[in-house]
């Protein structure tokens, strides 16, 4: 499976707070979630991204509550794939546990600007910045992972 999209980068310890603030945990509409998604650190966020772009970070995202919101509201948004140097252990399953692919990559986050076009191959962990005409590796899913991402979820594979 390979994507590619344009980047939305953010900095380090991006928690879930920011991602999708405490005030709109009422619902569990993912529409409405996705309309908040990152406004408290981006408030062009929701008007920019498109579906397929790519959000790149540093260390620690989704750093805070274990809540599945978080995920939920930046796949809701459009993005198809997280790339991060390290993500919160538990973010890192509930993107996992909702289908939204995330890859850790220190390398590809160092180089990666705001608004590059970037592709990634899921099946090969390469990451390649078609903008700068770099790549980068980073650890790809094995194979029973990519199926609860492909199906969606980790509910929708085990249906």
């Amino acid at each position: 499976m390979k994507i590619q999209g344009s980047v939305h980068k953010y900095g380090d310890h991006v928690d879930t707070d920011v991602i999708i603030p405490a005030r709109y945990l009422n619902t569990a509409d993912h529409k409405e979630l996705a309309a908040h998604c990152m406004e408290d650190i981006d408030k062009e966020f929701i008007n920019k991204v498109k579906d397929g772009d790519i959000m790149v970070a540093g260390v620690n995202f989704g750093c805070g509550s274990s809540r599945e919101h978080a995920p939920i509201a930046i796949k809701a948004a459009g993005v198809s794939c997280v790339i991060a140097k390290t993500f919160a252990r538990i973010f890192y399953r509930n993107s996992l546990n909702i289908g939204l692919p995330i890859l850790e990559c220190p390398e590809a986050c160092d180089d990666i600007a705001n608004g590059d076009e970037v592709s990634v191959d899921f099946d090969t962990g390469v990451i390649t910045n078609v903008t700068k005409g770099t790549s980068y590796k980073a650890q790809p899913f094995p194979e029973f992972i990519q199926n609860i991402i492909s199906k969606g979820g980790l509910l929708a594979s085990l249906k």
